[in-house]
């Protein structure tokens, strides 16, 4: 019987996004592949998006599915809520393995990713990623996606992330991945919360950036497979 594995995609993705790499961990994994609340043209039962509700979303769909101990392999904000769940839930949890996941949030540093979270912007300078989020998230207005994702980057700089030192209470076994052309993410943010981790440790993806579509699949699934068999 095949090992079980969550995919969790980023902020602003689906899980069509996160399909390709999916198709290449199905060979050894039974994979489970969900979109956010508010995300993939999927409605929020609540008002703003947060990690506590994706977290507790998370929770619900492995309840609802008698999924425990699963493996997960989050992208960007999807390893963030991945580590959230593990910390909370820790019996739900098996092993993780991020990629370009940002874990250092203060005021400024929410501030700075905001200011690239301009709809208006995004419409005139670049249209064609525009229309993409736009039929990624229908029947979902993308711009009011934007808008709580903005929120949630804001909350998380005021004081709702992982506190550092709670990094040391999560020990299961995680790879914290890294791109060493990621302009969002910093290897040594990266680096800091992989050595606070008990049981963790940092894998550097040689000429990769922070978007998922110039991430090498190949290569990726690769390292997770052989991760979640050690």
């Amino acid at each position: 019987m095949k090992p079980t594995l969550l995919i969790l995609h980023g902020a602003l993705g689906d899980q069509q996004q996160m399909a390709p790499l999916q198709r290449l961990l199905s060979e050894n994994f039974e994979t489970y592949n969900i979109n956010f609340p508010g995300h993939g043209g999927r409605k929020m039962e609540t008002d703003n998006l947060s990690i506590a509700h994706l977290r507790d979303d998370v929770a619900n769909f492995l309840i609802n599915n008698g999924l425990s101990k699963i493996n997960i392999f989050g992208y960007s904000m999807g390893g963030y809520v991945a580590l959230e769940l593990a910390r909370k839930h820790p019996e739900s949890v098996n092993k993780i393995f991020t990629l370009g996941t940002k874990l250092n949030w203060t005021p400024e540093i929410a501030a700075k990713e905001i200011r690239l979270l301009n709809p208006d912007k995004i419409e005139e300078k670049i249209p064609a990623f525009a229309n993409v989020l736009k039929k990624r998230h229908a029947p979902l207005d993308w711009k009011w996606v934007m808008s709580q994702t903005a929120e949630l980057m804001t909350n998380l700089g005021n004081g709702t992330s992982i506190k550092l030192e709670d990094f040391k209470n999560i020990n299961h076994s995680t790879t914290i991945g890294i791109g060493d052309q990621d302009n969002m993410v910093s290897i040594e943010e990266s680096k800091q919360v992989a050595d606070m981790l008990p049981n963790g440790t940092l894998s550097i993806f040689k000429n990769t950036e922070h978007p998922f579509e110039k991430v090498d699949l190949s290569y990726l699934s690769k390292m997770i497979c052989q991760f979640m068999a050690d």
